[in-house]
């Protein structure tokens, strides 16, 4: 069976979850439970913390598994990257007081930086020849400054106004986009091959919808023009010679502005419908 590692809480593990429902696969249907089989499909599912999920990868004891960019990179494991899965998008920045002297990435040598990934922050500032004291916290970094454990912060940020609250502002280079993340171990699983190609069509299934039209024939480059598709339109005879039926993939996000697009070239009966699942 692969062994595949999924996200027991947290931001990651809901969406994980409904990514494998989507793809075929069965999930547990007791949040306690910590392990759950699906021979239908070969597999067995180990929901872990997150922040553990890359160390199991990486030494082999799980096949793969579903985590953060930066859980991975802040583990030091052999664990690597093998797809983006689309999800759980987050930017990491350093942030201090707004009225102190510290304003630029070079201002942070010698000073004192609290976070919950001290491994991604120490490489980020080693990169930049940057040397300071890391103080690692499970969580809550923002109040780091004003209990006075720490000058600065490196922490997730999404609006920034949990940090303006604590009286931070951010400064200095992004120090790592993130997002969900398949990641393998040392070994390559048999059915790997399997898991990728339906994870890959949920993710189709998610940006694309399928756009049906009726349109005049004389128009149909133009309209080829508009909605390629991922390789051609479909197209296909009518009864009246003079119109043609034509089936494609489009960008969901998309999708209403192709729909006018079409509309002004002469196409009519324009149908768009969900894809459920997908193989390329």
């Amino acid at each position: 069976m692969l062994r595949i590692a999924v996200p027991n809480k947290g931001s990651l593990s809901e969406i994980a979850a409904e990514m494998l429902a989507e793809a075929g696969y069965s999930g547990r249907k007791d949040s306690r439970k910590l392990v759950h089989a699906d021979p239908k499909n070969d597999v067995e599912f180990f929901y872990l913390r997150p922040r553990d999920i890359a160390t199991y990868v990486g030494s082999g004891a799980l096949d793969v598994g579903i985590t953060g960019r930066d859980l991975l990179l802040d583990s030091g494991s052999e664990a690597h990257e093998i797809a983006e899965l689309d999800f759980a998008d987050s930017t990491f920045r350093f942030a201090s007081p707004a009225e102190g002297a510290i304003k630029e990435l070079t201002d942070l040598h010698g000073k004192r930086v609290a976070t919950s990934y001290p491994l991604l922050v120490d490489t980020f500032l080693r990169k930049h020849g940057v040397e300071s004291t890391l103080v690692k916290l499970d969580g809550a970094v923002e109040s780091a400054v004003q209990l006075g454990v720490a000058d600065a912060v490196a922490d997730v940020v999404s609006t920034g106004a949990t940090l303006r609250a604590a009286g931070l502002e951010i400064f200095g280079p992004v120090i790592l986009d993130s997002t969900a993340v398949l990641i393998g171990g040392p070994s390559q699983h048999p059915g790997m091959e399997r898991l990728m190609r339906r994870l890959r069509g949920v993710l189709v299934a998610r940006k694309f919808v399928i756009m049906d039209y009726d349109l005049p024939v004389a128009h149909l480059d133009d309209a080829i023009a508009v909605a390629g598709g991922i390789e051609s339109p479909t197209v296909s005879p009518l009864r009246d010679e003079e119109w043609v039926a034509v089936r494609v993939m489009v960008p969901s996000d998309d999708a209403n502005t192709i729909m006018d697009r079409l509309y002004d070239l002469g196409a009519r009966a324009i149908l768009v419908t969900a894809i459920h699942a997908a193989r390329l």
